[in-house]
């Protein structure tokens, strides 16, 4: 009996449950329809009504113009009308805080802080470039013994044939830091002696440079010049240097001691004043050069080096070479040296470094100067001292405007 009223029940159920099942399911959408659902603009809320305002309408007419990227968010707020005007009402602004942008107001100015000399318009800088010359030099007596004990006022400069304006300074240099460079004629003319000087060179650099103060470098030439040693102070590295030199092939001097003073010399890095000398070993015959000599010497005086010469000629007189080796020593403030026995060679070195601890500095201001590139001749005389012989560069090129 139960199971006749079950049945029963079951039957009666069983069309309503097929009735809410054969209702349409709803189906995924397209991708295309997806897209299209995804890329339609969303319609935004209506807005609320607006509050009575008196600043509306100002907002709108005295907001600053949006830029393009402002205009391109909402073109149809803008868009004109038939006749030109636009067409959006109050009402129709967005009054969502996202949306509603005040007008910009400026920054306020930093504040203004105190000025200094250099931001003061009112205060006017003056440059002046100070015109000055340095010169080092030496003094001799009649005997060619040093002088070392002179003071300023015991000398008179001449510069371009007018007494100087001003004297800056002057001192006693007999402990400046050196920069010297060592140029070895290693041309088949010297093979004779060459090995001896060689050794000379060597001593001389062993008693001449003192490490961590001065520097030194060694070149070689024939037809072109050769750095055997760069800057160093170390005396070893010289010595290899020196040792490393071949006799052989023509002389080119006059280049080489171009390059050792444009290349090595005249913009070798400095921290303090320092004194450039060049030993020149040669016979002076130079066949090979690009450069003449009044070039060369030239460019020693741009570079404001001191050229020391030691001639390599054993013939026992002065020739053609020892008259070029004697100008270019006295151009530029130096001296040459003829010893016609090779043991004299040794002598000579000896020589130039009691002169490199020996010399005076003085700085000077020219009368009528002019920046014109100009040569300008240098003459510094010991007043009130007879006999007294002063050796320096005798003169130098103003700098070009």
């Amino acid at each position: 009996m139960v199971c006749i009223i079950s049945c029963a029940a079951l039957a009666l159920l069983a069309p309503v449950a097929f009735a809410q099942d054969s209702q349409p399911a709803e189906l995924p959408s397209a991708p295309s329809a997806v897209r299209e659902q995804q890329n339609r603009p969303k319609t935004p809320p209506p807005p609320p009504p607006a509050a009575p305002s008196e600043s509306a309408p100002a907002a709108q007419t005295d907001a600053a113009p949006s830029g393009p990227a402002q205009s391109a968010a909402k073109p149809e707020a803008n868009a004109p009308d038939a006749a030109g005007k636009n067409s959006a009402s109050p009402a129709a602004v967005s009054t969502d805080p996202a949306d509603v942008k005040a007008p910009a107001t400026p920054p306020p100015p930093p504040p203004k802080q105190a000025q200094g000399p250099e931001d003061d318009d009112s205060i006017i800088t003056v440059r002046k470039r100070v015109d000055e010359v340095n010169v080092v030099f030496t003094v001799t007596d009649r005997h060619g013994h040093y002088v070392k004990d002179l003071k300023r006022e015991d000398f008179r400069v001449v510069d371009d044939n007018q007494p100087a304006q001003e004297i800056r300074s002057f001192r006693r240099e007999t402990d400046l830091p050196l920069q010297v460079g060592l140029l070895v004629d290693a041309s088949n003319s010297v093979r004779d002696r060459f090995k001896f000087e060689q050794e000379s060179a060597i001593e001389f650099m062993n008693q001449t440079i003192r490490p961590r103060y001065d520097q030194a470098f060694v070149i070689g030439f024939d037809v072109t010049p050769e750095v055997t040693q760069d800057f160093t102070d170390n005396t070893e590295a010289l010595s290899h240097g020196v040792r490393a030199l071949r006799p052989g092939g023509g002389t080119a001097m006059y280049d080489a001691l171009y390059f050792a003073c444009r290349d090595k010399l005249k913009d070798a890095p400095q921290t303090k004043t320092v004194r450039r000398a060049i030993i020149l070993l040669s016979d002076g015959e130079d066949n090979q050069s690009h450069v003449s000599r009044e070039e060369a010497i030239e460019m020693a005086e741009r570079a404001e080096v001191i050229v020391y010469t030691i001639s390599t000629n054993v013939s026992g007189m002065k020739g053609k070479g020892d008259k070029v080796l004697e100008r270019i020593a006295e151009a530029t403030g130096g001296r040459a040296f003829f010893p016609f026995q090779i043991r004299d060679v040794a002598d000579a070195f000896a020589e130039i470094q009691d002169e490199l601890r020996s010399q005076y500095a003085i700085s000077y201001k020219p009368t009528n100067f002019k920046a014109d590139g100009r040569y300008r001749s240098i003459e510094i005389v010991a007043q009130n001292h007879k006999n007294l012989h002063v050796r320096a560069r005798r003169g130098y090129y103003a700098p070009a405007q």
